[in-house]
């Protein structure tokens, strides 16, 4: 197995899923959070879409919600938790890793097939 397959096996497949992906760049880039309604339109979800996976990452402490009333009306704002900063931000080293390894697989191709030797 090479560099980058272990380390792509190793991403976080809470994260790595697109719309969880969405919401954690979203909430990384907004750190006192964003109503449900300005993540919904940040991530281009439904109400339901964005109620799921904002579930599933509540479920592992990823995300937290706080309900409050604003003039009588209810309004939810999502944030991440320290938990979901420290994942997201290994999320993205190991991506970079990741990118890291193509990188170097490419340069090690190159190189053997500049002294002639061939890959198949």
């Amino acid at each position: 197995m090479s560099d980058a397959t272990s380390v792509h096996s190793s991403l976080d497949r809470l994260l790595h899923a697109p719309a969880r992906l969405s919401i954690a760049t979203a909430l990384y880039a907004h750190r006192r959070g964003m109503t449900f309604s300005q993540l919904k339109h940040a991530c281009e979800l439904s109400d339901g879409n964005l109620s799921r996976h904002i579930s599933r990452m509540e479920a592992e402490s990823v995300v937290r919600s706080n309900k409050v009333f604003v003039d009588r009306i209810p309004q939810t704002t999502i944030s991440l938790t320290v938990r979901g900063r420290d994942r997201f931000e290994q999320y993205i080293e190991c991506l970079r890793r990741i990118v890291e390894a193509q990188d170097a697989s490419v340069s090690a191709r190159h190189n053997a097939s500049s002294r002639g030797v061939v890959y198949e």
